[in-house]
C-alpha cells in the first residue's frame, strides 16, 4: 500500500470523501438503467490531485453501497488504508481499472458493465457498426471489440488501452465478456455505457429486419465534430 490516507493532508482527504460520494451515487445509475444485475459491474473515478481512484467493492449489493463502502486505491490497484473496514475489497476488475488509468492519463472515470446487447455483440465478437447519427454523436464511429482476457490481472485493461488508443470510441466490447467504457470523469463513463447499450439494442432489432444503411465517413466525422464541440451548454 502507497500510504495510510488518515495521515494526508485535509485537502486530500475531502478529495477522496467527494469521490467516495460520487462514486456511489452513480452506481445507482447501472440498475437504473438496466445495465447490471445482482452485483456485476462497476464504477470507478480518479481523486483529483492524486494518483489515486475509487471503486465499487466487490461482491456487494447494489442496495449496500454508500460512501463509506467505497475502496480507495492506488494506480497500481492495492488497497488504500483509509479506515474502511479491512474484509473490504476492491472489485475483481480493479486491476483493470489502474492500468487504464496508468496508461490513458485523459480518462477520469470507468464503467464495466454485462447490459444485455452490448454483451450479446461482445460473445459474438462482433464490433457495432455505426449506422445511428446518435453513434455518430457519441462514439464518433463504430464501438470495437476488444481481445479475450481473463479477469484477475491487468490483461483486461491491456486489452482496453490497446483497442482505444486508435478509436474515439469511449466503449469497447471486450469479447466473451462484455462493455466497459471511458469518460472525463465517473459520469461521463455511466452515460457512454447507457448509450452503448442503447445503440446495441437499436442496431441489433434494425438488423432483425434487414440490410443496415451504412453513413458515410465524412458525415460521422461531421456529427462527432459537432457534438463533441457545439452541442450542449459552454461556458464562456
Amino acid at each position: 500500500m502507497s500510504f495510510v490516507l488518515k495521515e494526508a493532508d485535509p485537502q486530500l482527504q475531502a478529495a477522496v470523501a467527494h469521490t467516495r460520494q460520487v462514486v456511489a451515487q452513480l452506481h445507482a445509475e447501472l440498475p437504473r438503467w438496466g445495465l447490471v444485475v445482482w452485483t456485476a459491474g462497476n464504477v470507478s473515478e480518479r481523486v483529483p490531485g492524486a494518483d489515486l481512484f475509487v471503486i465499487k467493492p466487490s461482491g456487494v449489493s447494489y442496495d449496500e453501497l454508500s460512501p463509506d463502502v467505497m475502496v480507495v486505491c492506488d494506480l497500481e490497484g492495492h488497497k488504500v488504508t483509509d479506515g474502511t473496514p479491512e474484509w473490504l475489497t476492491p472489485s475483481s476488475d480493479t486491476a483493470a481499472h489502474a492500468y487504464v488509468y496508468r496508461h490513458m492519463p485523459e480518462v477520469g472515470g470507468i464503467v464495466h458493465t454485462h447490459s444485455t446487447y452490448a454483451t450479446a455483440w461482445a460473445a459474438r465478437g462482433e464490433e457495432i457498426p455505426c449506422v445511428l447519427t446518435m453513434m455518430g454523436d457519441e462514439f464518433g464511429g463504430p464501438i470495437p471489440v476488444g481481445p479475450f482476457a481473463l479477469i484477475g490481472d491487468d490483461s483486461i485493461g491491456r486489452g482496453i488501452v490497446e483497442t482505444l488508443k486508435n478509436s474515439r470510441s469511449r466503449a469497447v466490447l471486450m469479447k466473451n465478456h462484455g462493455p466497459f467504457t471511458v469518460g472525463r470523469d465517473g459520469r461521463d463513463a455511466v452515460k457512454a455505457a447507457a448509450m452503448c447499450e442503447e445503440v446495441a439494442r437499436t442496431i441489433h432489432i434494425a438488423r432483425e429486419g434487414g440490410d443496415l444503411a451504412p453513413i458515410a465517413q465524412h458525415h460521422i466525422d461531421s456529427l462527432w465534430d459537432r457534438y463533441q464541440n457545439v452541442y450542449g451548454q459552454h461556458e464562456e
